[in-house]
């Protein structure tokens, strides 16, 4: 059997019937509910970047709908946020310490989502795999930018920026598990 003859592995978008209109409007329906995960957000004491839900839904819409969908609607989420959209925390992304996280959330979504079109969301030991992947590749954009956009050291930034949401991300982790391998027990069951 030839490369070209394996069929691609679905995620949980797949089995929504519909075709180009379906793409744009999940692609969308991502953006949107990330936006209104961003208002559920709590500050943290001396750091500039608040506790959002916006990690959990960017990390969910890229397993759920794959990495072109999942990339395009966490850039959509991005452009309209910078544009004027006010679904950011803090007001303008551009002069927020954590637009870096949101550009993380593009890449995060294309990772999540490739992972999960190869099987990294059916288990929850393998959706941890997944989630924790997808975790740090936002860390790997936040930090820098909150370095660059606070004047601080790379200590100072782990410090502001990822040492006091490795417990809520521990439990978006936790919760994805269950979430992701549920919805594909629900997929299995009726279809």
């Amino acid at each position: 059997m030839s490369v070209l003859a394996i069929p691609r592995r679905a995620v949980l978008a797949d089995f929504v019937p519909g075709s180009i209109a379906r793409d744009v409007a999940m692609v969308i329906g991502g953006a949107v509910v990330t936006g209104l995960a961003a208002q559920v957000a709590f500050p943290v004491p001396g750091s500039p970047v608040p506790i959002t839900g916006q990690t959990f839904a960017a990390l969910l819409v890229g397993a759920s709908l794959g990495w072109q969908r999942g990339a395009t609607s966490m850039l959509l989420y991005l452009i309209a946020g910078v544009s004027g959209v006010p679904w950011f925390q803090g007001g303008a992304a551009g002069a927020t310490a954590s637009l870096g996280y949101v550009v993380g959330f593009v890449f995060a979504g294309a990772l999540v989502g490739t992972l999960a079109g190869r099987g990294g969301d059916r288990t929850p030991v393998r959706t941890v795999g997944t989630m924790v992947l997808g975790s740090l590749v936002i860390y790997a954009f936040g930090v820098p930018w909150l370095m660059a956009a606070t004047n601080v050291g790379l200590g100072r930034a782990l410090e502001l920026g990822v040492v006091p949401f490795l417990l809520g991300d521990a439990l978006k982790v936790v919760l994805a598990a269950g979430l992701l391998p549920a919805g594909w027990a629900l997929v299995r069951r009726f279809r």
